[in-house]
């Protein structure tokens, strides 16, 4: 007698819903909507319910994102008794097919970047939507991928962004000696179906919160300006060089732009000049205003 246990997480849209084993080991699915969840009879019955948005089974659990039309509170008991009903009376959570039973061809690559100390790894598939730095392994709790990539003594930090992985190394090792290990160790990791990064154990940081609509809402028209001007044209060079930059703050009166740096872009020799000629100068011309600065507050 199945009796799932319901588990908050740092996003509070996100619900999950905790079996006492395994439902499926070494891969992780998501479905967004009850199309993409043919291969998950239980999904396909969760997506019935109007403020069921997403989706996600891995490990021993499931999680549920809702639409904003409910609160959970009002509806997470009657989701929790339907899931135990679906799977006591016989229910299939996933339905193995041909391809959830094979391995799964991934190629990765290694790419040079501006800063020495990175190496980015370029995945043949996407892995997040969501971007994330991790400084050290105790920040690493929404990332198995990135756990593992810091018992490799030489790891410093890792960063993941849509496709790829940044790596950064400590001096204790060269590239040449380590490039082929890690470049394998993802490989792996990816092809055996490893989660690379869990949605519903992300902490939401206030810097990338600001730039969501409903908080970019709320800020001022330059800092909205700013913002886009950094998403359209910034954000892309960056993420070629394995790296990315958010907006933290805009000082009217002194017409500072406070930036962070992420990934390979964090404490590479070149991003105080691509900071000043490149961003600074772009805003400058864009938003018609000679007295803009940029300064990263942590690069």
């Amino acid at each position: 007698m199945v009796n799932v246990i319901i588990k908050e997480t740092q996003n509070s849209a996100i619900l999950k819903f905790e079996f006492p084993d395994f439902i499926v080991r070494n891969e992780s699915f998501e479905f967004k909507n009850i199309d993409q969840a043919s291969t998950s009879p239980l999904a396909q019955q969760l997506f019935y319910l109007p403020f069921v948005k997403t989706v996600m089974i891995s490990g021993n659990f499931i999680a549920i994102e809702r639409y904003n039309i409910v609160e959970w509170d009002d509806v997470k008991e009657a989701v929790a008794e339907q899931i135990n009903d679906f799977v006591n009376k016989g229910g299939a959570i996933l339905t193995q097919s041909e391809t959830s039973t094979k391995k799964q061809p991934a190629t990765v690559y290694g790419e040079t970047t501006p800063n020495p100390s990175v190496l980015k790894f370029v995945v043949s598939r996407m892995l997040t939507k969501t971007a994330m730095e991790f400084k050290n392994i105790d920040e690493t709790e929404a990332s198995p991928l990135a756990k593992e990539l810091f018992k490799f003594p030489f790891v410093k930090e890792v960063f993941i962004d849509e496709n790829y992985v940044s790596v950064t190394k400590y001096a204790v090792a060269d590239w040449s000696e380590i490039t082929l290990e890690l470049r394998t160790f993802i490989k792996e990791f990816i092809e055996n179906g490893g989660t690379v990064i869990d949605e519903s154990q992300i902490v939401h940081n206030p810097k990338v919160e600001k730039q969501k609509i409903e908080n970019f809402d709320n800020l001022d028209t330059t800092s909205q300006q700013i913002i886009n001007i950094l998403e359209e044209y910034v954000k892309p060079a960056v993420a070629a060089d394995g790296g990315n930059i958010l907006f933290d703050s805009y000082d009217p009166t002194d017409k500072r732009v406070k930036v962070v740096l992420q990934g390979a872009c964090n404490g590479c020799p070149s991003s105080t000049f691509t900071l000043k000629s490149g961003i600074e100068n772009m805003l400058k011309d864009m938003l018609n205003d000679e007295n803009i600065k940029v300064e990263a507050i942590n690069g």
